[in-house]
Parts: C-alpha cells; sequence; structure tokens
C-alpha cells in the first residue's frame, strides 16, 4: 500500500519536547497529522516543522476529540488505514510496520497490548474487555484501524471512551482483529495526560461503563 493510503494520527496537548522525535520515526510509515488539542507549549509550531499535518483546536476537547479530529483529517486526505500513535515517545517505531502489515493483508483492527498497565480501573476495564470482547488491553493507545470501520461508526467516538468505542463496536459487530504486544518506552518529558490517581481512575471506570451501554 502506498505511503499517501496510510495515515499515522498523533494527538497531542503539551509535547513540544517529545513530538519532533516521534515525528521523524514514524514519517517514513505514511502521512503524520497530529491534533494540537489547544496546547499552551509550542507543540503546534514544533510539529509542523517537522513535517506533520497539524489539526489544532481553539478549546481543548481531551483524548478522544484529539483523535476523532485526526481520524476525521484522515478520511479527508482518502487514508484507507490510520495507526494511531502516542506522542510522549512512549510507543515504538518497530512495531507500526507488523500493525500495517497486518492491516494490508485484510486485518481490519489490530490492537496494541502492553506489558502491563498503569492504574487499577485499567486493570478492571481490561478484565472486563477480555471477558465481554476478547480484548486484552482496551484502553492502549496504539491501535491500527481500516477506515470503514470508522465510517460504519459514523465516526471515532460517541461517548468520550478514552479511544477504545471505535475497536469495541467493530468487534461487537464482527470486525477481524488481532492483538500485538508492544512495548512501552519511560517517558522522557511531561506528565500522563489523566493526571491524578484518583480523577484518572474515575475517569476510566465511567468510560468502561459508558461504552458496554452503547448498542452496536
Amino acid at each position: 500500500m502506498n505511503r499517501s493510503d496510510i495515515a499515522i494520527v498523533i494527538p497531542a496537548y503539551n509535547e513540544a519536547e517529545s513530538i519532533v522525535r516521534v515525528i521523524e520515526e514514524v514519517k517514513p510509515f505514511g502521512q503524520v497529522i497530529v491534533t494540537n488539542d489547544c496546547s499552551t507549549d509550542d507543540t503546534e509550531n514544533v510539529a509542523e516543522a517537522a513535517g506533520a499535518i497539524v489539526v489544532s483546536h481553539a478549546q481543548n476537547k481531551g483524548y478522544d476529540g484529539a483523535l476523532s479530529s485526526g481520524m476525521e483529517k484522515a478520511h479527508e486526505l482518502g487514508c484507507k488505514l490510520v495507526v494511531t500513535f502516542d506522542a510522549d515517545g512512549q510507543h515504538t517505531v518497530e512495531r507500526l510496520q507488523v500493525f500495517l502489515d497486518k492491516l494490508d493483508s485484510g486485518v481490519d483492527l489490530v490492537l496494541g497490548v502492553r506489558p502491563e498497565t498503569a492504574r487499577l480501573a485499567e486493570w478492571i476495564f481490561a478484565q472486563h474487555a477480555r471477558l465481554l470482547w476478547g480484548i486484552r488491553d482496551p484502553l492502549c493507545g496504539m491501535k491500527g484501524y481500516n477506515m470503514n470501520l470508522w465510517v460504519y461508526n459514523h465516526g471515532f467516538d460517541h461517548c468520550q471512551s478514552i479511544g477504545s468505542e471505535l475497536a469495541i463496536q467493530s468487534i461487537r459487530r464482527g470486525a477481524v482483529f488481532e492483538q500485538v504486544e508492544i512495548p512501552i518506552m519511560d517517558r522522557e518529558h511531561g506528565s500522563p495526560r489523566f493526571g491524578r490517581l484518583l480523577k484518572a481512575n474515575w475517569k476510566i471506570f465511567t468510560a468502561m461503563l459508558r461504552v458496554t451501554k452503547l448498542r452496536k
């Protein structure tokens, strides 16, 4: 598949210190789309200078809003495959080709699986998702999609699912999916997007309830 048919979507909030390296690493694989979610640092400018297509929010829309805007841009550009990739440098580019090869071979959806979850609520969500849909790590930020899934779902997210709705709904509808174990590197700059422990766990738990209640 041509590079122009592939989008690497990177949601970014105050990631100026790490985003350039991430863009440079993923750029050979496809068109790089960075959603600048109303960052207060220089994320927008450094991402553009590094060669990314930048979609900027005038107001912060959160993780799902950033991914939604990136997916919309990928659709606008006519991309057929999309891989979401974190801006903080914790994902390694070595697995990216594996994701793309599986998508190009006809798999609808490729899900990353981290070595461990970071929070208690993530572990609960993972156990819940494994039991109901066979998904081992629903909140991993590295996922690969055939864009037909996005079209059929009428968008990426409708319930603030922390990046899990499109994958879960697609599997519930019978999408062919595979799961790939990915290493996670230590974050070199900044702090996690979801903030403090109690608030983050509550946000994850409520996202699990919302996405579970969706009709397919």
